[in-house]
């Protein structure tokens, strides 16, 4: 591929151009969001996210980020976590998706250690070491370039800290694979019936199937200065948990210009 473009689903696109065509996408399905994550995932999603929020080793008194937060599912388990003390960042870099997520915390009442920003992985606008813990459900496979976001982030988190990445992965049960296609083939026509779009919902079948697999994610994990890097496949590879922590002081506070 041309090194000036990148995926979006299976199409080729100027990889300036993927961040835009990404906010398209979650701009139109913003409001029914979680309804289509219970759809889809039969609701066990929920319990997923719990256990990614468990893995951030969350205390009170912690400052953590849920980066492509989304309509707040991570943060609001991670503000009970930290407690008054502590402060949760839901950052997203879609307009829409932030504002779906504030609503929805408002009308929990739990908007007491939680602060809102719209801002990029790639470019976060948080300084070196500020975070105990970054979580980031169902965000990075959109991302256009991983490896900068890793390190970013990196930048971000204190020495010690840890990253936990929960996204689709590939199945690791071959015989498993006849189903789940069938399975997720019925993502854009439940998203045409409760959205009124299906794109979103092509798009996401097809951003699944781009992603790096598990060993290869790890390794750019790795590449990118985390240490402790492993994770745990789910529901046979469907989804998987990446977990790594900022062990080291090289590089870090130089991430930035890099």
């Amino acid at each position: 591929m041309d090194q000036d473009k990148t995926h979006f689903g299976f199409q080729s696109v100027p990889k300036s151009e993927k961040a835009d065509h990404v906010a398209n996408v979650f701009h139109s399905v913003a409001k029914q969001y979680d309804l289509m994550n219970d759809l889809m995932s039969l609701g066990t999603h929920r319990l997923i996210k719990r256990m990614t929020v468990e893995l951030t080793k969350a205390r009170p008194g912690h400052q953590i980020m849920d980066l492509a937060g989304g309509t707040g599912d991570l943060t609001e388990l991670l503000s009970k976590k930290v407690g008054p003390e502590g402060q949760v960042m839901l950052c997203d870099i879609n307009q829409a998706m932030l504002c779906a997520g504030r609503d929805r915390l408002l009308d929990k009442g739990l908007l007491g250690n939680i602060q809102f920003i719209q801002g990029d992985a790639e470019s976060l606008p948080f300084p070196d070491q500020h975070f105990d813990a970054i979580t980031m459900a169902f965000g990075i496979r959109n991302v256009t370039d991983k490896a900068r976001a890793l390190s970013e982030i990196r930048r971000t988190l204190k020495l010690g800290g840890r990253l936990v990445i929960l996204e689709f992965s590939k199945l690791t049960q071959p015989f498993l694979q006849p189903a789940y296609k069938v399975f997720s083939g019925l993502w854009p026509k439940i998203g045409q019936w409760i959205t009124g779009d299906s794109q979103p919902y092509q798009y996401l079948i097809e951003s699944i199937e781009m992603h790096p697999d598990q060993e290869s994610f790890a390794e750019m994990m790795r590449n990118a200065g985390y240490q402790k890097v492993s994770y745990e496949n789910l529901a046979g590879g469907v989804v998987a948990i990446h977990q790594g922590e900022n062990g080291g002081t090289e590089d870090i506070l130089n991430q930035r210009d890099n």
